[in-house]
């Protein structure tokens, strides 16, 4: 596992902050994270943090008084969603041969999730063949 130069491992403040968030049940300012973290971290540290999971769509970001006040998109499961998909996309876009790891990638799964990825690409109308939008 890859860690920081502070040794927390990689993802693990990004992880805590949306752990805070969750049982926060409410949107909280960056102060409010950083206190519910111990305090012990920089306050830009934490803007930073919750401005990268807001970039990946893990939370939502509402005007609170001259700032910003946090929550998640859509729940826990949800923004682990984002922030797993968001990585995926970088190491996709990183890579040389999108062809073959797309490939790679769909050989290797399940039936079931062959299925269910053919399902949601069916769904998304950037996806539909021409031949289709008649039907």
């Amino acid at each position: 596992m890859t860690s920081t130069s502070r040794g927390r491992p990689r993802g693990a403040l990004e992880r805590e902050v949306l752990a805070c968030l969750a049982a926060a049940r409410r949107p909280l300012t960056p102060g409010e994270v950083r206190a519910g973290l111990g305090g012990e971290l920089a306050y830009t540290t934490i803007m930073t943090t919750l401005s990268r999971l807001h970039a990946k769509g893990a939370v939502a970001r509402r005007p609170s008084g001259r700032g910003f006040a946090y929550e998640l998109s859509g729940g826990p499961a949800d923004a682990e969603a984002s922030m797993t998909a968001h990585r995926m996309l970088q190491l996709l876009q990183g890579g040389q041969n999108r062809a073959g790891v797309l490939s790679r990638f769909v050989a290797d799964l399940s039936p079931e999730d062959e299925e269910l990825l053919a399902s949601l690409l069916a769904e998304d109308p950037r996806h539909a063949r021409p031949d289709q939008d008649d039907q």
